[in-house]
C-alpha cells in the first residue's frame, strides 16, 4: 500500500470529501458542506484514505457546536478492503484520543437488500477490526399524514399537570417504547432520555399528554413540534394496551400544531412496538447498527448540553 495515504482535512479540502460519490443517495442525511457550514463537522475531525490521490475511504465525526468533548463518527464510506478503512479508523482514533461511538446509518430492512449490504459490509468490517462491537440497533420510522386509527373510548387524554407529575410516571416506566434523539441527549449533554427527560426537551409540561383508564395514568408521551423536526421524544406505558392510541394521540396533538411529518426512533428488537408504529401509519425510515468500543477502552466522556435544536 505504498500509493495509500491516510491524513485528516485542511482547511479548504473540505470538496475531497464529496469528491467520493454517496454510496448511498437514497438515505436521507445532512450534507457534509452543510455540517461544514453549521460546525458539526470540521476538517481536522474528517480524515480520508487516498489511493493514488483518489478518496478510497473517508470518515466524519460530528460534534454540534458548543459541546466539549470527543465526537462521535456519523459518516464513514469505504470503496476498497476493509484493511484499508480500519487503517483509517486506527489512525483518527490515535489523533482523537481514542475510539468513540460509530452509527452506521443505512436503509430500512437493509438486511433483505443486497445492493445496501454490498455497499456496508466493507465499512462495517473495517470498524469491527479496528475493534468497534456492535452494541444495538435502533430504528426510525415516519408518519407522513396516513389516517390514523379510530380511538376505542376506553381511554382519555389529557396534558400533563406540572413536570413532577411527568418525573413520577418516568419513574414508574421501567423501558420507554419510544425515544427520539436518545444517542444525541446523552452524547452531548450525558442525559438519560430514558429516566430524565426533561432535562433535554424544552417546552412546557402542558406539551406532554397523559393516558388514563378510569381516571388512572396507563402511559405518558412526549410530543417535541420544536425541535429540529416534529417528534415523539418519549413514550412509554404502564399498560401495553394503550400503546397504540397514545401513539395516536401524539400524532394527532402534532398534526394539529401543524405538523406534516412525525419522527419516532425505536430500538430494533422491540417488535411489539414497530408494528403498532405501523398500524398507526407509520413507515420505518432508516436503521442505525451502533458500534461502541470494545470492552477496557470507553468513548471520551459527553461534553455539557447545548441548543434543542440538536435533539434530533
Amino acid at each position: 500500500m505504498t500509493n495509500l495515504v491516510i491524513r485528516p482535512l485542511v482547511a479548504g479540502e473540505e470538496h475531497l470529501f464529496d469528491s467520493m460519490p454517496d454510496p448511498l443517495p437514497q438515505l436521507r442525511k445532512v450534507g457534509y458542506a452543510d455540517g461544514i457550514a453549521g460546525g458539526g463537522y470540521r476538517p481536522e475531525t474528517t480524515w480520508v484514505a487516498l489511493w493514488d490521490g483518489r478518496v478510497v475511504g473517508r470518515a466524519a465525526w460530528l460534534l454540534p457546536p458548543g459541546a466539549v468533548g470527543a465526537p462521535w463518527l456519523e459518516r464513514f464510506d469505504l470503496d476498497a478492503e476493509p484493511e484499508v478503512g480500519a487503517a483509517l479508523l486506527r489512525a483518527a482514533h490515535e489523533a482523537l484520543g481514542g475510539p468513540g461511538l460509530y452509527f452506521a446509518a443505512m436503509p430500512a430492512h437493509w438486511r433483505r437488500r443486497p445492493e445496501v449490504l454490498a455497499v456496508m459490509e466493507a465499512p462495517m468490517a473495517a470498524a469491527r477490526l479496528a475493534g468497534l462491537v456492535e452494541r444495538g440497533e435502533r430504528v426510525r420510522c415516519s408518519w407522513t399524514g396516513t389516517p390514523l386509527p379510530a380511538f376505542s373510548g376506553r381511554y382519555t387524554f389529557r396534558p400533563a399537570a406540572d413536570p413532577t407529575e411527568i418525573n413520577a410516571l418516568v419513574a414508574r416506566i421501567t423501558e420507554p417504547d419510544v425515544l427520539t434523539g436518545v444517542e444525541i441527549a446523552r452524547l452531548v449533554s450525558g442525559v438519560d432520555l430514558a429516566t430524565d427527560p426533561l432535562a433535554w426537551l424544552g417546552g412546557p409540561a402542558g406539551d406532554w399528554r397523559v393516558a388514563l383508564e378510569d381516571a388512572e395514568p396507563v402511559g405518558l408521551v412526549g410530543p417535541a413540534g420544536d425541535a429540529c423536526y416534529p417528534l415523539i421524544a418519549y413514550l412509554g406505558v404502564l399498560d401495553e394496551a394503550v400503546r397504540g392510541e397514545l401513539l395516536a394521540e401524539a400524532v394527532r396533538v402534532l398534526a394539529a400544531g401543524g405538523a406534516r411529518e412525525v419522527i419516532a426512533d425505536v430500538d430494533a428488537h422491540r417488535v411489539a412496538v414497530l408494528a403498532e408504529l405501523e398500524r398507526t401509519g407509520f413507515r420505518q425510515l432508516r436503521s442505525r447498527v451502533v458500534f461502541a468500543p470494545a470492552a477496557g477502552t470507553s468513548p471520551v466522556p459527553p461534553g455539557p448540553a447545548v441548543s434543542a435544536d440538536h435533539r434530533g
